[in-house]
């Protein structure tokens, strides 16, 4: 049975049926509703709902929660990732898995309360300070919200590290329909090595990010880099429309890919070979996907609701086999299906 929920509601209730049971997370626009609708629910179901006193407390909250074993996750929008970044580095060095949501609004500082895609440097290359990746995954709809938070969670546990939902504002205030997963307990896999008692029976555990010996952090940043090499070949997803035969091949994520497809039908009802391919996954960056078009395409045209953020990584991709263009709005800007499809003319 489908119902029709926002978003931000749907990203919270799709976290607790995919076993979460603890939240931390600050308020801010346009995120707010997600943690309105943790206030409501964990108490029912015996979770723990707690509004931090700063964005940084509800991440190390995040931190301690997931070192202990469990299922934990925080929500944020754009200035208030930006506050949790020492909290996910600290979680990526300590090998935790846990789930941080970004509904991105405009910037940079304050900026606006309008949708925006322009974190997407920060959540692909610099979500806080060392050498680290976390997982980012990028939702279009609002089923695939759903979808993506169990996605997010199951992936995190299996690498033992930090994931992100990259969503954006106007995801994240839309209503759409959606089918979710059902009630009851999710079986989660053992964590042998959390910080949550042993009753004699195992040795200590300790979950640490310090190591004051060179060669030992060394030896530590290399084996999650070779971890992260395996994650690249096996967790690659995007989305190929029309991409077969098409000439000028769209590449866009999240809410812009909404837009890219109409302009992309569009194009075809033209007689346009235009195609599409959505990245699903922004780390690991899909290249397969990108460099199976570039056998092929003429052009790329990236597009984003944003300055460009995206254009370097479709380039690295393909090896810069083609020429890659670029077309977006920012500052809270959407573009719309008719500039996108005035730019697909103008490469054909």
């Amino acid at each position: 049975m489908k119902v029709l929920m926002k978003g931000n509601e749907a990203l919270a209730e799709a976290a607790i049926r995919a076993g979460c049971r603890h939240f931390f997370g600050y308020p801010i626009t346009p995120q707010t509703e997600l943690a309105a609708y943790m206030s409501k629910r964990m108490p029912k179901i015996g979770g723990t709902y707690l509004q931090a006193e700063s964005e940084i407390a509800a991440v190390n909250m995040v931190l301690g929660a997931a070192a202990a074993g469990v299922r934990a996750m925080t929500s944020s929008s754009s200035p208030g990732v930006s506050l949790k970044g020492e909290g996910i580095s600290y979680m990526a060095g300590s090998d935790l898995p846990a789930l941080i949501i970004n509904v991105q609004r405009g910037g940079p500082g304050l900026g606006g309360i309008q949708p925006s895609q322009a974190d997407y440097w920060q959540a692909t290359k610099a979500t806080g300070h060392g050498d680290f990746q976390i997982l980012v995954l990028a939702p279009s709809t609002v089923q695939e919200m759903v979808d993506l938070v169990s996605d997010a969670f199951d992936l995190a546990d299996k690498y033992r590290m930090p994931a992100m939902i990259l969503a954006d504002g106007m995801l994240g205030q839309m209503m759409e329909p959606v089918s979710l997963p059902e009630e009851g307990e999710k079986a989660l896999a053992e964590k042998p090595w959390a910080a949550c008692g042993h009753e004699g029976k195992r040795a200590h555990n300790i979950v640490n990010s310090l190591y004051l010996t060179p060669d030992k952090l060394e030896e530590l940043v290399k084996e999650r880099f070779v971890r992260y090499e395996t994650i690249k070949q096996n967790e690659q997803r995007a989305e190929e429309y029309m991409v077969d035969d098409a000439d000028v091949v769209v590449v866009a994520y999240g809410a812009s890919s909404r837009v890219a497809r109409g302009a992309v039908n569009k194009a075809r009802e033209m007689g346009l070979k235009a195609g599409l391919i959505r990245p699903v996954t922004l780390w690991p960056f899909p290249t397969d996907a990108l460099n199976r078009a570039a056998a092929h395409v003429k052009n790329f045209l990236v597009v984003e609701m944003s300055m460009g953020q995206m254009v370097d990584d479709v380039k690295l991709a393909i090896g810069c086999q083609k020429p890659v263009c670029f077309y977006g709005r920012t500052g809270g800007m959407i573009p719309t299906p008719a500039e996108v499809l005035e730019q697909i003319k103008a490469l054909v």
